[in-house]
C-alpha cells in the first residue's frame, strides 16, 4: 500500500461500491440485493499521496434509486429553466455527461505508486472473494473523481469479466456497466446501448472517438500528450470475448488479483484504438497479453515479445475501460 492510501481508500471504495460498502455489481443487471444512494461529495484524488482527510460518502435524504438499486429507476438529471443541466438536489450527482473513459497511463501509475502500473492485480487494497472487481471499480471512481469532482458518485464499473465474484458467480463485463448511454469527458457519445457496445467498435457514437477511445480527460488515448508523437498503448484489459462475456478462466489474472508473470496465464485484452485498418480492431477482445506482471511498453513492437509476461507486452500498460451507471 502506497503512503496515504489509508486516507484515500475509504472514500473511494464507498463511492464505488455504495454507501454500505457492498456488492461491486449493479443489482439490476447482476442480481445483487444491495442498494446504494447517490453520494453528496467526495475528496478522492489521483496521486501517490492522499489528502490529509477524506470525506466519506454519505447517503442522500431520499433514495433516488428506489429499492432495486437500478439507476434507471430515476432520472438523475434535471433541467433548469434555461434548459441546461443542473445538479439533482437530493442526489448530488453531477449532471454533466461523463460516463466512460480508458484509464490513462499517468493515472494508473499514480494510483499504483509504480511506473509499471498495477499489472493484473487490480484489487487496490480490497481483500477476499471479489476483491479484483471491487478494487477495479474503486480505481475507476478515483480517476473519475480526479477528472470531475463529484463524478465518483455516478457509480463506476470496470469493464472486466471474472470467473467468480464474491458470491462465486461468473460475471460478464457487458452485464455490469448499466444500459447506457455513455459519454466521454467532453460530453461526446461513446455508445447509446449495450447492443451498441457488442460490436467490433462501439456503434452510434461520435465518429471522432470511435476509433480512438478517450481517456479520463477526453483525450484520444493514442496520443495522450498532443505535444508528443503517438504511442503504442492500445492493449486494454477486459478478460472478455467479443460479446463482452468471460473469455475463459485463465483470461483474468486470477479474477484481477494476480500480478505474477506466467506464460500460461495471459489476460484477454481489447484495443482502445485499432492496430490497423483491417486487423486488430476489436475494442473488447483481440488477443491475449503477455502475462499478468506489471509492465509498460508503448514504443511499439508488433505484439507480445518472447519472454515478456507483462500486461503491457504487446503495446500497453494494463489500462482498463471504465463505465458509469449514470450518464
Amino acid at each position: 500500500m502506497i503512503p496515504g492510501r489509508t486516507a484515500l481508500l475509504p472514500a473511494v471504495l464507498a463511492l464505488a461500491c455504495g454507501s454500505d460498502g457492498g456488492s461491486d455489481t449493479d443489482a439490476a443487471t447482476e442480481g445483487g440485493s444491495g442498494t446504494a444512494d447517490p453520494m453528496t461529495s467526495a475528496s478522492a484524488t489521483v496521486g501517490t499521496t492522499a489528502p490529509t482527510s477524506a470525506t466519506t460518502a454519505t447517503s442522500s435524504d431520499s433514495d433516488s434509486q428506489g429499492t432495486s438499486g437500478d439507476p434507471s429507476d430515476t432520472d438523475p438529471t434535471t433541467l433548469d429553466s434555461s434548459g441546461g443541466s443542473s445538479e439533482e438536489s437530493s442526489g448530488g450527482i453531477p449532471t454533466e455527461p461523463f460516463s466512460f473513459f480508458v484509464t490513462s497511463l499517468r493515472a494508473m501509475q499514480e494510483l499504483s505508486g509504480s511506473d509499471d502500473g498495477f499489472g493484473g492485480d487490480l484489487s487496490f487494497g480490497e481483500v477476499g472473494p471479489g476483491a479484483g472487481l471491487r478494487g477495479a471499480d474503486a480505481i475507476c471512481a478515483a480517476i473519475a473523481e480526479q477528472s470531475m469532482p463529484g463524478a465518483a458518485a455516478k457509480q463506476w464499473r470496470a469493464f472486466l469479466s471474472v470467473s467468480a465474484d464474491e458470491n462465486g458467480n461468473q460475471v460478464n463485463a457487458i452485464d455490469r456497466v448499466g444500459e447506457g448511454p455513455w459519454y466521454d469527458r467532453l460530453g461526446r457519445v461513446v455508445a447509446m446501448s449495450k447492443a451498441d457496445l457488442a460490436n467490433e467498435r462501439p456503434q452510434n457514437g461520435d465518429a471522432a472517438i470511435v476509433d480512438d477511445l478517450p481517456n479520463e480527460d477526453g483525450v484520444p488515448n493514442h496520443q495522450p500528450d498532443p505535444n508528443q508523437p503517438e504511442v503504442d498503448n492500445h492493449d486494454t484489459l477486459t478478460g472478455s470475448n467479443e460479446q463482452g462475456m468471460l473469455a475463459d478462466a485463465d483470461a483474468t489474472c486470477s479474477d484481477w488479483t494476480s500480478s505474477v508473470g506466467d506464460q500460461d496465464v495471459r489476460p484477454r485484452i481489447g484495443h482502445s484504438w485499432p492496430r490497423g485498418p483491417d486487423n486488430g480492431r476489436n475494442w473488447i477482445s483481440d488477443h491475449d497479453a503477455g502475462g499478468c506482471a506489471p509492465g509498460v511498453n508503448i514504443n511499439g513492437g508488433g505484439g507480445p515479445q518472447p519472454g515478456d509476461y507483462s500486461v503491457g507486452a504487446g503495446g500497453g500498460y494494463g489500462g482498463i475501460y471504465c463505465f458509469a451507471l449514470y450518464p
